[in-house]
């Protein structure tokens, strides 16, 4: 079973009740003592000294373990609750919402509100359904609401995935720059939610877009060679979360961390194991 806050015991420590003058004392004591929380929905920062120190869990399958050594947590939305975000939150994690962009999964919760003229080509191995990121009016107000629950939740980040589709068999003519300019538009939706907005994979347009996002994730760059391509957000001073699925973090953090990434080593169930990197 998962824990959360309400799972805590209560514990009364006094059987008399303390005079309101002093119940008041302790109260204004406790409150200036305890950190004080990122409001839900408030965008996160990333210091740009940080950017090579964060450490990072990226966890969308099995129970979710708030007590993992690490500042950046990923996670599903729909899954997660408010009472897992609001733990998390109390030990001063920073949260992003995973949210699929240019694909949806039939068992979406939002799956309906897709008509059949946005939806195309299966993804690979997936079982989702890549979308028509050119139809910007029908896809912007199911995106909204899906960022808005990560807000509503506590998320102050959302991780962008499947921004690639015009690189797949997509069942849709996209080119280059469809994607570019609805990827930059996602950001600037984000933005306008109040949610920090973060890159996953879609390298070839790393150079393009950094400029328009926070962050960046990449799976696997060491094993495919291509930890280069993300040097545009390095370079700007932004974290690139990065995880690989195979070989001894003795293998290829060396080379990770070299080029400034926050690297694990991860099953690719993305379940809350992991092995992380050293910072710098």
């Amino acid at each position: 079973m998962r824990s959360g806050l309400g799972g805590r015991p209560a514990r009364w420590m006094h059987r008399r009740a303390l005079p309101a003058g002093l119940t008041f004392t302790l109260l204004v004591t406790v409150a200036a003592c305890r950190p004080e929380l990122t409001p839900p929905g408030a965008p996160i920062s990333w210091p740009t000294a940080s950017a090579r120190h964060w450490q990072w869990q990226w966890q969308l399958d099995g129970v979710l373990d708030p007590e993992v050594e690490a500042e950046v947590f990923v996670l599903d939305p729909v899954d997660t609750t408010a009472a897992e975000t609001a733990e998390l939150r109390s030990r001063s994690r920073r949260l992003v919402c995973q949210v699929h962009i240019g694909s949806v999964q039939p068992t979406d919760p939002d799956a309906s509100r897709y008509p059949a003229q946005v939806r195309g080509a299966p993804a690979a191995r997936t079982g989702r359904v890549w979308l028509d990121v050119r139809q910007w009016e029908v896809l912007r107000p199911v995106l909204a609401d899906r960022f808005r629950l990560c807000r509503g939740k506590g998320f102050g980040a959302v991780l962008f995935a499947d921004a690639d589709g015009y690189d797949k068999r997509s069942g849709f003519p996209l080119d280059f720059d469809h994607q570019l300019t609805f990827n930059r538009r996602v950001a600037e939706l984000a933005r306008s939610l109040d949610l920090s907005p973060g890159l996953l994979g879609d390298l070839a347009q790393v150079a393009a877009l950094a400029p328009d996002f926070d962050f960046a994730v990449n799976e696997e760059c060491v094993r495919l060679g291509q930890c280069d391509k993300l040097l545009p957000f390095t370079d700007a001073g932004k974290p690139v979360f990065h995880v690989e699925y195979s070989g001894a973090t003795t293998d290829f953090c060396v080379t990770s961390v070299g080029y400034g990434f926050a690297s694990i080593r991860k099953n690719r169930t993305l379940d809350a194991w992991r092995l992380p990197c050293s910072s710098p």
